[in-house]
């Protein structure tokens, strides 16, 4: 399987609008973030997207990915779902539905950001969506076992996802005990880390990474969502602790 970053910055994206700051004005595409999503290639090259914010058709386009056959939510909240209206084309393409798969709550949430999706007399040109509500269960789709995992968002419970030996999770600053167990033996585990200092309500910044990095001893550890507050990559990314490691958009991962 093969998971590639299709964005792995903040709900801002990087550059930010109006910041003048050595990030948001680096030359480096490394710098340059895309809201956070990623797409997962299975063995027999399915496509599952994880997240559909508003960057979605450019990524969809400067990653020369043509096709859509499920997609995993995290959570509602806009830079994670609201680019669902761009998957136009790929379902007119298709002449199938899009399967999302998601949380009671998020799935609620999406009928009412998306009504005209959901209508019953629907306006020629609108997408479709089939909605499948997820718990904190394995299940299968596509010949492919996921198992969710619940996180703490603020204060809302948001989902990360396990294939094989990699998991991705982004928009957490809390996992219980009993979720950490199903992130054991990993080859690889991804992160958010929004910055790498004070404190954040809603998510991880550095030094919450390095102590889950210590704790569940996964092979490797990549950084996503994150913001222009952490630094330059190029820099950064030589003086993180063995073992981890930023993401940056367009980078793959074979697993």
């Amino acid at each position: 399987m093969k998971l590639k970053f299709l964005g792995t910055g903040t709900s801002q994206g990087v550059p930010v609008i109006g910041c003048t700051c050595e990030v948001c004005t680096s030359p480096n595409p490394k710098d340059q973030r895309f809201r956070s999503s990623v797409m997962v290639t299975t063995d027999e090259h399915k496509k599952i997207l994880i997240d559909c914010g508003p960057d979605f058709r450019q990524q969809m386009l400067i990653n020369k990915e043509n096709r859509v056959d499920i997609t995993l939510l995290t959570h509602e909240h806009n830079d994670h779902v609201i680019g669902l209206d761009d998957m136009r084309p790929l379902i007119f393409k298709s002449g199938k539905n899009v399967p999302l798969y998601s949380l009671p709550r998020v799935a609620d949430e999406v009928k009412k950001r998306f009504p005209y999706a959901f209508a019953d007399e629907k306006y020629p040109g609108a997408p479709a969506f089939d909605l499948h509500e997820i718990g904190n269960e394995k299940f299968e789709v596509l010949n492919t076992e996921i198992s969710p995992i619940e996180v703490i968002h603020y204060k809302i419970t948001a989902l990360g996802y396990r294939f094989k030996n990699l998991a991705y999770i982004t928009d957490a600053g809390f996992i219980s005990e009993t979720e950490k167990e199903k992130l054991q033996n990993l080859d690889v585990l991804i992160l958010n880390c929004i910055r790498k200092f004070d404190p954040h309500p809603a998510h991880f910044i550095l030094a919450d990474v390095i102590k889950l990095h210590q704790e569940l001893k996964p092979k490797k550890l990549f950084l996503t969502h994150i913001s222009h507050h952490f630094g330059l990559h190029d820099i950064e990314d030589k003086q993180l602790p063995a073992g981890i490691h930023l993401a940056y958009d367009g980078l793959e991962i074979n697993f």
